[in-house]
């Protein structure tokens, strides 16, 4: 599993003891490691796209 979808799951389980708990705190720290996880998965699909036309140029190089 990529680091985005573990920070992702770490985050829904946060927001839901927090709710559960009715820890404003904890629920609020649960949507943000959501939202970094979001990001991280940004990040790593572009960072694939990158990769990918990468090689591809280097095959036409070549």
């Amino acid at each position: 599993m990529r680091k985005s979808g573990m920070e992702k799951g770490k985050g829904k389980a946060k927001e839901a003891v927090g709710k559960a708990a009715g820890d404003r705190r904890m629920e609020a720290e649960g949507k943000t490691d959501q939202a970094k996880g979001k990001a991280r998965e940004a990040m790593e699909k572009v960072h694939e796209a990158t990769e990918k036309t990468r090689d591809a140029t280097k095959r036409r190089a070549s």
